[in-house]
């Protein structure tokens, strides 16, 4: 019997679903939901910012090595991501779905494919780009079905 796991997710909240065949219906299996950290409370934690922060070497002068910027959102979201990653890894590796779909806002699906393994990867059907994670119910249904390009 074929199960396909339904993944749908933003950078903050995923829900996985199992699809079921005859009717397209949903079944709820799991909901993440990625605490936000405040970006107050991490700036106040040593993160060292203008004149004091710029120091390097010896000399305490602002060289010209600096580390990348990356913004704290894009890091939350690489975290989640792997989370999410992990746990799809796992079923498939435990063989409780023989099929997966992916329905994550464009800079989620970015993160999330890196992170899969090969055997997850085999199983992935389709990659959808659409931010679903705001319905419920019917319209979520008819949203993925669309999505999906399917009958209603």
């Amino acid at each position: 019997m074929e199960k396909t796991w339904i993944l749908i997710t933003d950078a903050h909240r995923a829900r996985c679903f199992e699809r079921h065949a005859p009717d397209h219906a949903l079944t709820e299996l799991a909901d993440f939901v990625f605490p936000q950290t405040s970006i107050s409370s991490e700036a106040s934690g040593g993160d060292l910012t203008g004149a004091a922060g710029k120091g390097h070497g010896r000399t305490g002068h602002a060289g010209t090595q600096f580390e990348p910027h990356t913004e704290a959102h894009a890091k939350e979201r690489g975290s989640f991501a792997r989370q999410l990653a992990a746990y799809l890894n796992e079923a498939v590796a435990e063989q409780r779905c023989n099929g997966l779909v992916l329905i994550a806002s464009s800079p989620m699906l970015g993160e999330i494919r890196p992170c899969l393994t090969s055997a997850t990867e085999k199983i992935l059907r389709k990659c959808v780009a659409s931010d679903l994670t705001h319905y419920t119910g019917p319209e979520l249904k008819e949203r993925v079905n669309h999505a999906l390009q399917l009958p209603d």
